[in-house]
């Protein structure tokens, strides 16, 4: 298909001053050259002319928001010029595949200011001795060459910025983690015992102490209450003695015939 008809069938149903993205990659251009692009695409953010047997960029028209051109495995060999005086505000360029031979031609490039990006790949140029020290010494407002820069860092990829920037979205809109910890803190300061369970049963050697301490701390002060609250308190400790008693009564019957069946034996 030929560029300029794929730029109509592009723009059947949105006018060229509205359009920010251009694709043209495989369509056959004219005498190597660009047709059906003009000054009409003010907006235009993003074009890409990849295979497209270009030669010359001198029909290329002032494109002035233009930050990203993809002119990969063309045939283009010089006249780069025109890149810095029709689309200034280039960050990204790729010329890759292309017949670009030597640093003269690349010189060019120096006054495209805000050129971020890059790539020669494929090119004769890349042959020569020190080719990335010597491009990254000519242009120096570059960072990435061929997709990294001068410590071999490789350059981001702008689709993965942009799914970073999404997942930031969603864990803002998620909440501040600090409500689900309080409602687990809640959950785990409950009583781990059922209703009606009882935790454990106090041994009798238990209150027996606890009775006898309690007697030792009425020696140190005297408590108020009425006479009816110390009978229950003596009650309670003479049921506990002679519980106390009969267990160690129990126990004397048993040691005589624990003795007996020793002096059989």
């Amino acid at each position: 298909m030929e560029m300029k008809k794929r730029i109509n069938l592009e723009l059947r149903n949105r006018a060229p001053e509205k359009v920010t993205e251009l694709v043209l990659d495989n369509c056959r251009s004219s005498n190597g050259e660009i047709e059906g692009l003009n000054d009409s695409f003010k907006e235009l953010e993003f074009l890409s002319m990849a295979n497209v047997e270009l030669t010359s960029l001198a029909k290329l028209p002032t494109l002035s928001k233009l930050r990203k051109l993809e002119l990969s495995d063309n045939i283009i060999s010089g006249g780069l010029e025109v890149l810095a005086e029709r689309c200034p505000n280039l960050t990204y360029l790729n010329l890759s595949g292309n017949k670009i031979k030597d640093l003269g031609t690349v010189e060019a490039l120096q006054n495209l200011k805000n050129l971020k990006s890059l790539d020669l790949f494929n090119c004769e140029i890349t042959n020569l001795e020190d080719y990335r020290d010597s491009i990254f010494e000519l242009l120096q407002q570059i960072t990435y060459l061929d997709g990294f820069d001068q410590e071999d860092n490789e350059a981001p990829d702008s689709e993965d910025d942009d799914d970073e920037d999404d997942d930031d979205e969603d864990e803002d809109e998620a909440g501040p983690p600090g409500e689900y910890e309080e409602e687990d803190d809640e959950d785990d300061g409950g009583s781990d015992l059922g209703e009606g369970e009882e935790e454990e049963e106090v041994g009798l050697s238990y209150l027996m102490k606890e009775e006898i301490q309690d007697e030792d701390d009425d020696d140190d002060y005297v408590e108020e209450g009425g006479d009816e609250e110390e009978e229950e308190h003596n009650e309670m400790y003479a049921c506990l003695f002679s519980l106390a008693e009969g267990i160690r009564g129990e126990k004397r019957k048993r040691d005589p015939e624990d003795e007996g069946e020793e002096e059989d034996d």
